[in-house]
């Protein structure tokens, strides 16, 4: 039996659970304690890190005979839980770990004075930045005043006041950690190690008066700084920006990332995917009939967009165009541009236009009525007309802003000398058409 189960509770298996039952327990875990997950919860990271941990020590035949043995006490303690590490000429087996995993093992169990974590750099810092499309389409600088924690300048990094040392901190005895008892089912408890809240998994702490009088001991200040940042043509949604070393800055480690990850505002007007747009303009139906020529859209840089309709051309219900070159610039190759598809919408006239003409020579003028049904349905019910609310009962309608374009039907004829004006033939019947939000 091994000298401890807290990495099995931690997974909830037995300690004789087999390779497959502990990747399956990781798996169900890691899943349900994300800290994606569970963002409400401070404690979640580190219950998250301690899992992965687990799983890393416990999936490794020699790491898990090594924890069965030891246990992580042991192994703290540099070989003195056993004589299994005598044999490895002294070496403390936290880096043997490190060696199995990576030098950078941050698993939430390496706490104390010797230990620390074994980073190459500070903390990023991630902040979401809401965009318009119109700056994605036009690009924009932005300066923004920042607060960052720089290394103290008193005591440079120290904490303390002049030659001050600190002590063992009293609560977790300079371990840097403490157990903590879960509930992990009915009537079964566990336990797992988690950082001491007084010493911050340090194992040390300064005492009041030795503490630095500029930063009370914490090692950092509060700085104000003033970022730039600019948002280049034809940046997509959820891209980051990363300015470099501007992050908070530690002792002993070079200064984090600061990191903006773009998010889109949606547009009254306009849709994109990838680099086009898509659009819907509304026209009436002496428009539909008999052509129009006229700026259809107020682009997204303030341009007016003029466009012609070909002579005889009649728009359907459901028509599209294509206006190439019109879409969004080509992210590092502004130059470029996609294409800006216009669903056309038609007007129908109300009831009151139709009380000013003459109906007996518009229905001349129009295509004859459809006749009636022949032969006839052997019954026929008389069914009341009434209108509904429903604006679309069609079936689930596919979403411009993902992927639309890649699935689109047929598009796009060009003829004769018309080359600037390109219509959509509806060829694929299963095709499904886009939401779109009006001009």
């Amino acid at each position: 039996m091994p000298v401890e189960r807290e990495l099995y509770d931690l997974l909830g298996v037995q300690p004789d659970a087999t390779a497959d039952e502990i990747k399956k327990a990781y798996r169900k875990k890691a899943r349900e304690h994300h800290p994606d997950k569970n963002p409400d919860d401070p404690t979640a990271h580190q219950r998250f890190q301690e899992m992965a941990a687990a799983y890393e020590i416990l999936s490794s035949v020699e790491s898990r005979e090594a924890y069965d043995t030891f246990g992580m006490e042991g192994m703290s303690r540099g070989g003195a839980g056993g004589p299994g590490f005598g044999g490895m000429g002294g070496m403390d087996p936290a880096d043997i770990f490190a060696e199995l995993f990576g030098a950078s093992m941050g698993f939430g169990f390496d706490y104390g004075p010797s230990r620390g974590p074994r980073r190459t750099k500070g903390q990023d810092s991630h902040i979401p930045y809401e965009v318009t499309l119109e700056d994605l389409y036009n690009g924009k600088t932005v300066k923004m005043n920042m607060e960052k924690e720089v290394v103290c300048g008193i005591c440079k990094g120290t904490g303390a006041k002049g030659n001050a040392k600190p002590k063992p901190c009293v609560k977790c005895e300079g371990k840097g950690w403490t157990n903590v008892t879960t509930s992990l089912a009915p009537g079964r408890l566990g336990t797992h190690r988690a950082m001491c809240p007084e010493c911050e998994g340090v194992g040390e702490k300064l005492r009041e008066k030795d503490r630095c009088k500029k930063c009370k001991g914490n090692k950092t200040v509060k700085e104000k700084t003033r970022q730039e940042i600019y948002i280049e043509r034809g940046m997509a949604d959820r891209q980051r920006i990363v300015l470099a070393g501007a992050g908070d800055e530690e002792p002993g480690v070079p200064p984090g990332d600061v990191i903006f990850t773009l998010k889109t505002r949606q547009h009254e007007s306009f849709e994109r995917s990838g680099n086009d747009l898509l659009t819907t303009v509304h026209i009436t139906l002496s428009e539909a009939l008999l052509g129009f020529s006229r700026i259809l859209i107020t682009h997204l840089d303030g341009r007016g967009i003029h466009v012609t309709s070909p002579r005889g051309k009649i728009i359907k219900p459901g028509d599209s165009i294509i206006l190439r070159g019109e879409g969004m610039p080509v992210y590092k190759t502004p130059d470029h541009k996609g294409n800006l598809y216009v669903m056309l919408e038609i007007d129908m006239p109300d009831e009151s236009w139709l009380k000013t003409i003459d109906t007996k020579a518009l229905a001349d003028i129009l295509p004859p009525k459809k006749p009636e049904m022949d032969p006839k349905p052997a019954v026929v019910d008389e069914v009341p007309f009434e209108e509904s609310d429903i604006v679309d009962v069609r079936e689930t309608p596919f979403n411009a802003s993902s992927s639309f374009f890649d699935h689109a039907s047929g598009f796009q004829f060009a003829g004769g000398d018309e080359d600037e004006w390109e219509d959509e033939e509806d060829d694929d019947d299963d095709g499904m058409e886009p939401e779109c939000r009006t001009q």
